[in-house]
């Protein structure tokens, strides 16, 4: 995980706190950004944060998938397995 978020820090991709478990990796082209699995973030919430998954659910697109932090705001996606 640590040369991950080396990797992440060295193209200047913004990091979603307390999320960096839900890291998949990094998007390509001229304006790389940190790539989190949404499910996973739901997760670290219900567990970290004791949220039912309906709040953590809210919660994480209110507050975590809306918020725009400009050409570095990290992606998050449903994952397919």
């Amino acid at each position: 995980m640590n040369e991950i978020l080396e990797d992440l820090k060295d193209h200047e991709c913004l990091l979603a706190d307390g999320f960096n478990e839900a890291i998949v990796g990094i998007s390509l082209g001229a304006n790389p950004r940190a790539i989190y699995d949404s499910r996973k973030c739901i997760r670290i919430l219900v567990v970290n944060e004791d949220m039912t998954e309906e709040d953590a659910v809210d919660y994480f697109y209110f507050n975590t998938v809306n918020a725009y932090m400009g050409d570095n705001t990290p992606i998050f996606i449903n994952a397919y397995e």
